[in-house]
């Protein structure tokens, strides 16, 4: 098969001949349908998280159809198209997996990441971690979905029920959960990097109460903020606009530094919080979410063999929305 695969921290991917991958028992062999192209995939190219393994294929926002299945993988069967997401195991018996915080495993494995992902023709990948998908819908339109989407209803669901909302960082992520927080009656303020207006423009397509600039200050005091960039900057900007009492959330899995800031920022009980991976049941209730209220995603598609293109319009941003690989 053709996969993409990082060989060490060159900021590049090779596309090499490798064999089809043999599922061990409890898990499956997928065909790749499509696999979105996350920020983290990015920070794991540049070095900016270090590579748990070389060579590695990234990728974890996959879509696909199950071709071969081992004993102990329950009722998933040849035929099924599943997605497999960021978190692609889990020890099951640490303090926080007997807890039903499997998110904080002591031990993940992360698709992508500690296995290999979905920038690739084929894929294997635990039928535990795997969540199950309607048969229909475009692939590429539903892999951002399983990183960004889940990302972006964990963080939403830590803002606690806010009546005005700052989405900081309007990309993939972004510009799902708008589409939620939309519907359930929240006012959205969208911040894009300095002059975006194409970003700012499909923000405001999505039901964005307001969208501008990261320098800009939005209309109200908002009662939470989401960073879903990685900058540590923005975090004293997000205290700044956040009512006494409100919440900043950091929703990314690397961050820079934050900078030190005065304590009036933090005083008034505001809250800076991290969200930290997901959970299989983050995923049964998002899907859910999802099948009652169908979300847009704006997506732009690249080959397989593209992959580096694609992760370089990331870096850039350039990219309105999420880009996705389709094999």
């Amino acid at each position: 098969m053709r996969a993409m695969r990082l060989h060490g921290q060159s900021r590049s991917l090779v596309l090499d001949e490798v064999p089809v991958p043999e599922p061990m028992p409890g898990e499956v062999l997928i065909k790749v349908l499509a696999c979105g192209v996350c920020r983290t995939d990015r920070h794991i190219v540049d070095g900016e998280l270090p590579a748990h393994r070389l060579p590695l294929v990234p990728g974890h926002e996959i879509v696909g159809v199950v071709t071969q299945a081992t004993e102990g993988t329950g009722d998933l069967a040849i035929g099924d198209r599943v997605g497999v997401p960021w978190l692609g195991g889990t020890c099951g018996h640490c303090r926080y997996c007997l807890a039903g915080e499997e998110n904080l495993c002591d031990t993940p494995q992360f698709t992508g990441y500690d296995r290999d992902g979905g920038y690739a023709e084929y894929c294997v990948a635990r039928a535990a971690n795997c969540v199950r998908l309607p048969p229909e819908g475009d692939a590429a339109h539903l892999a951002p979905l399983l990183c960004a989407g889940l990302i972006g209803f964990r963080s939403y669901r830590r803002t606690g029920r806010p009546r005005t909302l700052g989405l900081i960082g309007f990309g993939a992520a972004a510009h799902i959960i708008a589409q939620v927080a939309r519907d359930d009656g929240v006012a959205v303020h969208a911040f894009t990097r300095p002059g975006d207006t194409r970003t700012q423009a499909l923000a405001r397509r999505l039901g964005a109460h307001w969208a501008g600039g990261s320098d800009e200050r939005p209309p109200e005091p908002l009662d939470a903020a989401i960073i879903f960039a990685s900058a540590g900057e923005l975090v004293p900007l997000g205290l700044t606009l956040v009512r006494k009492g409100g919440r900043v959330i950091c929703a990314g899995i690397h961050m820079s530094d934050i900078p030190a800031f005065p304590y009036a920022h933090l005083w008034g009980e505001r809250e800076i919080a991290s969200i930290a991976n997901l959970t299989r049941a983050d995923a049964a209730d998002f899907l859910a979410r999802v099948a009652a209220q169908p979300i847009v995603t704006e997506v732009t598609t690249y080959p397989l063999e593209e992959a580096n293109a694609a992760l370089a319009a990331l870096r850039s941003g350039d990219l309105v929305g999420a880009a996705v690989l389709v094999p």
